[in-house]
Parts: C-alpha cells; sequence; structure tokens
C-alpha cells in the first residue's frame, strides 16, 4: 500500500474541518485558538496541514490582521456538511446528550430569540455542557441558509419553499398596537389607526410585513415615518412621540413594557412561529434531541410571558 499524501484530503480528519470553519467565524488565529481551547501554534499547524490538502493560502494578512481567500469561503459550505456526516455517522445507533460536541447554529430575530432561546441554552448547559448554541439574525430565513448549512435550525413565521424543508410550528401570536399613553390615546377606529404615524420593523428593503398586505387587499395603506431593522428597537421611537407599532402581542412583556397597548381596529392576521430545519437533519438523533428541547421550553416561556 503506498503511503497517504496529504495533499490527497487523506490526512483531512473533523479537527482540521472544525478548525478551518472557526478561523472563518472569528477571523483570527488567536481568537480561534481561545475558541477551540488550544495554543496559536497548534491552529497555525493546522492551517498548514490545511494549505497542503487544498493547495490554497486560505488565509492572508491584511494590516494587522487576516482575511479569508476566496478558496477558504468556498469551502466553508462543504466542510460544514462533511462535519454534520461526521457527527451522524459518530453517533449512529445511539445518542448521548452529554457528550455531545458540537457548534449549534440557530437563527432567529430578536423577538423569537429573546422569548426561547435564553431556556434553550440553559437546558443545554445543563444536559449537554459540550454544545456550543451561536444565534445569527434570520431577517426573512433563505433556503441557502438551510441547504448550505450555515444554521441548523432556524425560529421564523416565514418558512421559506423547498421540498427539502421541514417546519413544524411552536405557538401563534396576536398583534397588538403598542403608544405612549402619556402623548395619545389609543386608535379606538379604522380612521384613527390609518390617519396615525406608524412605526415598523422591515427585515428587507421593499418586502412588507403580512399586516401590510392585508390591509392593501382592502385598499388601506398606514403611514410610516420610522422604520427599524428589529422589535426591541421600536420602544425608543414611541416613547414621547405620537408613533403606533403594530407588533406581536407578546412583546408587551420584554421591550415593550411601560407601554400601553390596545387590540388592532384592523383586520390583522395572527403571526404563527415555526421551528424549520433541513431535510438532512429530521432523522438525526442529535438534532432530533434538540428540537425536543426546543419543544419543553415553548411552553413555559409562553406561561411566563403571559404572566410577566
Amino acid at each position: 500500500m503506498e503511503p497517504m499524501n496529504e495533499s490527497d484530503g487523506s490526512g483531512l480528519d473533523a479537527r482540521l474541518l472544525q478548525l478551518l470553519l472557526t478561523v472563518l467565524d472569528t477571523g483570527s488565529v488567536t481568537a480561534a485558538a481561545q475558541r477551540l481551547g488550544v495554543t496559536q501554534s497548534a491552529v497555525s499547524h493546522g492551517l498548514d496541514r490545511l494549505r497542503a490538502i487544498t493547495g490554497d493560502p486560505l488565509f492572508v494578512k491584511a494590516g494587522r490582521g487576516i482575511v479569508a481567500t476566496a478558496r477558504a469561503e468556498a469551502l466553508a459550505a462543504p466542510a460544514r456538511e462533511l462535519l454534520g456526516a461526521l457527527e451522524r455517522f459518530a453517533r449512529l445507533g445511539s445518542f448521548d446528550p452529554a457528550c455531545w460536541q458540537t457548534t449549534f447554529t440557530v437563527a432567529a430575530n430578536d423577538f423569537q430569540r429573546d422569548l426561547l432561546l435564553p431556556a434553550l441554552a440553559a437546558r443545554l448547559r445543563a444536559q449537554a455542557p459540550g454544545v456550543l448554541l451561536r444565534v445569527i439574525p434570520s431577517a426573512v430565513p433563505r433556503l441557502e441558509t438551510l441547504r448550505s448549512d450555515d444554521c441548523q435550525l432556524a425560529i421564523s413565521p416565514r418558512p421559506p419553499e423547498g421540498s427539502d424543508i421541514v417546519q413544524k410550528r411552536l405557538f401563534e401570536d396576536q398583534y397588538r398596537v403598542f403608544y405612549d399613553p402619556a402623548v395619545r390615546e389609543a386608535p379606538c377606529t379604522e380612521a384613527d389607526y390609518l390617519a396615525a404615524s406608524h412605526a415598523t420593523v422591515v427585515y428587507e428593503p421593499r418586502r412588507s410585513l403580512e399586516l401590510d398586505q392585508v390591509l392593501a387587499a382592502r385598499g388601506l395603506k398606514r403611514h410610516f415615518t420610522v422604520m427599524v431593522p428589529s422589535f426591541s428597537a421600536l420602544p425608543a421611537f414611541l416613547r414621547g412621540t405620537p408613533l403606533l407599532a403594530t407588533v406581536p402581542g407578546l412583546l408587551v412583556h420584554h421591550s415593550f413594557q411601560g407601554l400601553a397597548s390596545c387590540p388592532p381596529p384592523v383586520p390583522c392576521p395572527s403571526m404563527p412561529m415555526y421551528a424549520i430545519w433541513h431535510l438532512r437533519y429530521q432523522q438525526d438523533p442529535a438534532h432530533r434531541w434538540l428540537r425536543e428541547q426546543l419543544d419543553t421550553v415553548v411552553g413555559p416561556a409562553l406561561a411566563d410571558a403571559a404572566s410577566g
């Protein structure tokens, strides 16, 4: 048998794949070493091995830091896929959360993030302490984000459409209209509501909320004077102003505390919330276990919010 040659990929292993992704994620050899719990020289040695395997410098100096090459960026998605396959291979037939060592990425915007993920993180600390829970903004989730394994789970009211995407409804919330009671009264009629100035959340330019699509179907339109990228940014724009914000009612127990609210005086859709994942994880025992933990925290999170 001929000796193994790293240039043919035979020297590749899970540690090198994780090292590549960590340096890509942190943009720093020092930060990658700290996250992985190894020395900087170990990270540098691992990068040298990866360079020999890929035939690419992968990272080059830029000022006092480093930047990834185009090849390194292109390798991120297949590296995540390979790591996932290796983890599933190792867990085949059995799964012990206490032995699970991984970074699990969840995409969620501020509403669902603050409502659900602190409780999920607490369960992971207790039952799967080797899991690093990484949370990224979901905006409007895209198929490619799940297909490329940029995240392993998304929580959103807007699941992307795809035959390889799985979704499960977690809960449903109702919209409420928030305002500063020191400045104005509640809008009691459709005319009052539509005559007011509104603040809203916009995740993608020129993409209206479902509420505004419902109003537009009736020939109605809100007048906006403020658009922000997250729900948590809205209260600062409401306090001391006559602005209205129509947002999920559960926010009353988070960043909207102290503001008054009322039911919308216009036809308003509900807001369902879904857990969303790629079909590749449907039967994966670790992913299934984590989804079960998420299901477990939903009820108490909603109860705490309702009693808050």
